[in-house]
């Protein structure tokens, strides 16, 4: 279900789009216009005759409207703003008239179809998309029909008979490329009408104008050409408002056509399956604009969204770095008293020695307690084989990681807790820059600075990107608004009175380092970052690994979150999590990365239906911003600028990862599926630090399932 529901998902919006892009004319239209030919094939009759041609069932002829009858005819619509307006003018005047309307408008605007054949007008097809059908197949013809009278039956529940083809013109027009096609719409049962009477109002010529081009000489009748739609229509509406009184004054009659010709209508009731047909395209139509004009809100509100974390973090982060790097800054009183460094290991044979020789290099004074958590690759031994003073092994039937935490807290001894993971390695700083922040006795945890040691792999770059820029530089945000959300599992520090205070590690969620942190923040302990407390970690190094690291995150991200959501009526001191912290959580960890495919969709639906320039350019700057955000991180972090060589291929390929990952993570939670806790088997491809710099080796690491803890 988790997997089937993201690829349905996706399937349904991919549908929605290419729905959406074929009814606004974005795929399949044909916008070529033909240019005049000779007209041998075209009868005299039909060339010297009226405006209305008949070439059912064989025949060719034509009619011509009776004297002193005027049939109004609006093409292109209907138009939400403009053919309202064109509706109430008839109605006000008590006028009927012809619309020949396109299968895309009448699809998007059904209603107003429907008021049309409600208030006695005629419709009529004019094609599905608008293309000059001289230069479609009779099987592109025959869809444009279908189609366009598809649309209408769905609108309102009638079938037509009359069709105007697009850009047409006058009966003495029509050409050896047009004419087949008039004969061809006739053998499929449709009465082609032209126009004898232009008002040329789609020139914008004034009013005026309008008002004398659509005049017929010595009363005589007259199809007139105006239109509904296609562009700024206000002339034709104040154009209407005078030519029908005007004209009722000298004695003209504004009537259907087939009221003209005192013909049987053109409308066809239908029902059945056809009408049944015919609704459900409008309303697969009008879905999935709703759900595409939703989606570009919400595109609307990812990009303000992006935008505002970006600008919180150039001036937050930078703040954050100006603060703790001004000369003479401290915490408090230099923090001088030893600390006990907890180590939960399980199955971390090929790591466990270089994460222990790392601390026993420390410059701070410290404890090591390895705990041992059930482990069956004598991990260890390994640690007791080392023989280093003060690195002692706790042992411990397989529990999980929180207990195993839990364990080391009870058996540390001293005030100060040190926690990272069994693949990290610590430079000999690490420590003592780690514990330095107590000295404000405020300060009930702190963070480090987790850097990722196996970086020259293309994945490991991008996920070294990842943690300069989405984890550091998140954390120097959050510390200068006091809601630092995660203290990272690789490196953390703690009072032992303030884990004691809310209960110590817990088994609740995934994410006990989140859970933990939370927790803290609402027991009114503040949560600080030590960017100087560096910590090497050793980073999935296949997509397999990464994908199940990602989805215990981002699943145990939402397991804290919904726990401590009553965080967001906490009031005090500890209330300003949840009035500030749980919200810019949800919204940019959880709601924001949600949204954000929105921006590759959208992206992608631009480039192959249009506008394809300036969705590119729109692109390209949403990339310029990220890459100066991202160099902005580097250069706080004092990270060489060489690996955002990686960063638009990080956007196009692991982002839609992330994207995936958090879209299962999001379906386990709402399903009520239960996530079992993953064990990464490490390579140990990240060593003890020489000077402070790590010596990554390209390993290939494969993946083991934890055992499940109850």
């Amino acid at each position: 279900m988790r997997l089937l529901l993201p690829l349905l998902l996706l399937a349904a919006l991919m549908a929605m789009l290419m729905l959406r892009g074929y009814v606004h004319s974005e795929i399949l239209a044909d916008h070529r216009i033909r240019t005049e030919a000779p007209s041998d094939q075209v009868p005299e009759k039909i060339l010297d005759g009226g405006p209305v041609i008949d070439t059912r069932d064989g025949r060719a002829t034509s009619l011509r409207v009776p004297d002193h009858r005027l049939v109004l005819t609006f093409d292109d619509g209907p138009d939400p703003t403009w053919t309202p307006k064109v509706l109430d003018v008839l109605k006000k005047h008590h006028a009927h008239a012809v619309f020949f309307v396109t299968g895309t408008m009448t699809s998007r605007y059904p209603d107003l179809v429907r008021r049309m054949v409600a208030e006695g007008h005629e419709v009529g097809l004019h094609t599905f998309n608008h293309p000059d059908l001289s230069y479609q197949s009779r099987q592109r013809t025959d869809w444009e029909l279908s189609q366009n009278q598809l649309a209408i039956t769905g609108a309102a529940g009638i079938r037509t008979s009359l069709f105007r083809p697009p850009y047409s013109s006058f009966a003495d027009a029509m050409d050896d490329r047009s004419w087949p096609v008039t004969r061809y719409i006739g053998s499929r049962g449709y009465i082609t009408v032209v126009n004898d009477t232009d008002s040329e109002d789609w020139r914008k010529p004034g009013v005026d104008r309008i008002i004398r081009n659509a005049t017929p000489k010595g009363g005589r009748g007259a199809v007139v050409l105006m239109h509904d739609s296609g562009g700024d229509r206000h002339q034709t509406v104040q154009a209407l408002n005078r030519f029908i009184p005007e004209l009722q004054a000298r004695g003209y009659r504004f009537e259907n056509l087939t009221e003209a010709l005192h013909a049987p209508s053109a409308h066809t009731p239908v029902t059945g399956p056809d009408l049944w047909k015919g609704r459900a395209w409008i309303f697969l139509v009008q879905a999935a604009d709703t759900v595409t004009d939703a989606l570009a809100v919400c595109l609307a509100v990812v990009g303000g969204l992006v935008i505002a974390r970006f600008a919180l973090m150039f001036l937050l982060s930078g703040a954050h770095a100006r603060r703790v790097r001004r000369p003479g800054f401290r915490w408090g009183e230099p923090v001088t008293e030893p600390a006990s460094v907890l180590v939960p290991a399980y199955n971390e044979a090929k790591c466990i020695e270089n994460t222990v020789r790392s601390l026993s290099a420390s410059e701070h004074p410290i404890e090591v307690l390895v705990v041992d958590d059930g482990s069956a690759d004598g991990t260890a031994e390994i640690v007791e084989a080392m023989g280093l003073p003060d690195v002692r092994v706790v042992r411990q039937a397989n529990a999980g990681k929180p207990a195993a935490l839990n364990n080391g807290i009870a058996h540390a001894s001293h005030d100060l807790i040190v926690m990272m993971d069994g693949d990290t390695v610590f430079e000999p700083s690490t420590v003592r820059e780690l514990v330095q922040p107590f000295g404000d006795t405020r300060v009930g945890a702190v963070a480090g600075n987790a850097k990722v040691g196996n970086r020259d792999s293309l994945i490991g770059a991008w996920q070294h990107i990842e943690y300069v820029m989405g984890f550091n530089l998140d954390r120097r945000m959050y510390d200068i608004l006091r809601c630092m959300p995660t203290i990272p599992g690789a490196v953390g520090a703690f009072r032992r009175s303030a884990l004691r205070e809310v209960g110590g590690m817990s088994h609740d969620t995934l994410a006990e380092d989140t859970d933990i942190t939370m927790a803290l923040h609402r027991a009114g302990w503040r949560v600080v970052y030590a960017e100087k407390a560096r910590a090497w970690t050793e980073a999935p190094e296949s997509v397999q690994q990464l994908w199940s690291q990602r989805y215990r995150w981002s699943y145990g991200t939402m397991q804290a979150i919904w726990k401590h959501r009553r965080a967001l009526v906490d009031r005090g001191h500890s209330g300003r999590f949840g009035r500030v912290g749980l919200p810019l959580v949800s919204l940019f960890m959880v709601v924001a990365p949600l949204l954000a495919p929105l921006i590759d969709v959208f992206l992608l639906y631009g480039v192959v239906f249009g506008p394809t320039q300036r969705t590119i350019v729109a692109w390209l700057g949403v990339l310029a911003v990220q890459v100066v955000c991202a160099a902005y991180a580097f250069r706080l972090d004092r990270e060489r600028m060489t690996h955002l060589i990686s960063l638009p291929l990080q956007q196009v390929l692991y982002r839609q990862l992330m994207y995936v990952v958090l879209l299962q993570s999001w379906i386990t939670a709402l399903t009520g599926g239960r996530l079992r806790w993953q064990k990464l088997r490490r390579t140990g491809a990240v060593e003890a630090p020489g000077g402070g710099v790590p010596a990554p080796r390209g390993t290939t690491a494969h993946e083991a399932e934890r055992r499940p803890v109850a």
